[in-house]
């Protein structure tokens, strides 16, 4: 076997949860590549048969599941009261960086104002985005 102590473990860990994910490993090489993340310390994700479908993200959704519900806030033929669903799962999930993200966003918006190369319908609707978020 390789010896792992002379490998970056993230490295190693990431590898071994790839072919937990990958549909042409065997069953029998999975079981053995959760017990040896389990061994380094890490946890083995959920796609992996005969657990939960828990993501190995902390926060309990995968990155399609999050892009899934983006999405859902976007799309005009979604009803609001699915959209109303998206905004609580994702505010649930987002922790503390949501905050930090809205921050960037606002202060892009508010970059856009003093941009001489920025269109006054693009001036606009950032000032018109900036108010509505109390900016």
């Amino acid at each position: 076997m390789s010896n792992y102590d002379q490998k970056d473990p993230g490295n190693v860990a990431r590898g071994l949860k790839a072919a937990i994910n990958n549909p042409n490993v065997s069953e029998e090489a999975k079981q053995r590549d959760i017990q040896k993340l389990q061994e380094m310390g890490y946890d083995a994700p959920g796609g992996n048969s005969g657990s939960s479908n828990d993501a190995g993200d902390h926060d309990g959704l995968s990155t399609r599941q999050r892009a899934g519900y983006k999405a859902t806030l976007k799309n005009d033929n979604v009803s609001e009261e699915a959209k109303q669903h998206a905004r609580e799962v994702l505010g649930q999930e987002s922790g503390n960086s949501g905050g930090t993200q809205n921050t960037r966003v606002l202060a892009g918006y508010k970059a856009t104002l003093s941009n001489p190369r920025t269109s006054e319908a693009a001036k606009q609707h950032a000032a018109e985005v900036l108010e509505e978020n109390g900016a």
